[in-house]
């Protein structure tokens, strides 16, 4: 397997590196077909943060954890992983080598932006009721307000799966949601955590062709 370990915010260790990859290495002895893997490593306003993705024939494995250590960060962001494998290992090995398997064949590319939300502050960035106020975009107001900030972007591959399928990879890489291709439909579709549990499913519907009206 290959494996890529990125540092962020703070200086690269060589013990963190081998305590990382040992941790992969045990779950790539339970993978059939585990290509690459990549490890990523940060400090964010004191908490440690591990953002580990495995990739396995078409199956993304992913898990985020963070806490005040980062060695514990890695456990648990691996333990994540190990959870799902466990549950869909014998699903995996029996669509391996399958061709109605998904390909990596992206259908389209969306953007998924996350915003890190503070409440303080908010009431001061409104302008006074009796000031007249410029008119801007929603971003320019966010980026003026500071009520807001852009905390990742993520740009998703689309891949047409089937409703379970979906289910499965969006349980792989530990979502709350997974955009795909529903190959039945061929709708751009997302499936979904519920609270309640179990998961939904959002698609367009698209309402009928009116009837033409007939002359008598």
């Amino acid at each position: 397997m290959q494996l890529n370990i990125t540092f962020r915010q703070f200086g690269a260790s060589d013990s963190l590196k081998e305590y990382a990859r040992e941790k992969v290495d045990r779950v790539n002895r339970l993978l059939d077909r585990a290509g690459e893997a990549h490890v990523v490593l940060s400090l964010e306003r004191h908490l440690h943060h591990a953002d580990i993705t495995i990739h396995s024939g078409a199956w993304i494995l992913r898990g985020r954890e963070k806490s005040d250590d980062m060695y514990a960060s890695i456990d648990l962001a691996m333990d994540k992983i190990e959870r799902q494998l466990r549950r869909y290992r014998d699903k995996l090995k029996s669509h391996h080598g399958k061709e109605k398997v998904h390909h990596r064949q992206d259908l389209v590319r969306v953007r998924h932006d996350v915003f890190e939300v503070h409440e303080e502050g908010a009431a001061e960035a409104a302008p006074p009721a009796t000031q007249a106020a410029p008119a801007v975009s929603a971003q320019e107001q966010v980026a003026e307000s500071g009520v807001a900030r852009l905390v990742r972007t993520t740009h998703l591959a689309i891949q047409s799966l089937s409703v379970d399928d979906a289910v499965m990879q969006m349980n792989l890489m530990n979502n709350d949601f997974y955009v795909f291709q529903n190959q039945q439909s061929q709708a751009l579709s997302i499936v979904y955590r519920r609270k309640e549990g179990g998961f939904g499913l959002i698609e367009p519907h698209l309402p009928d062709a009116p009837v033409a009206a007939t002359g008598t």
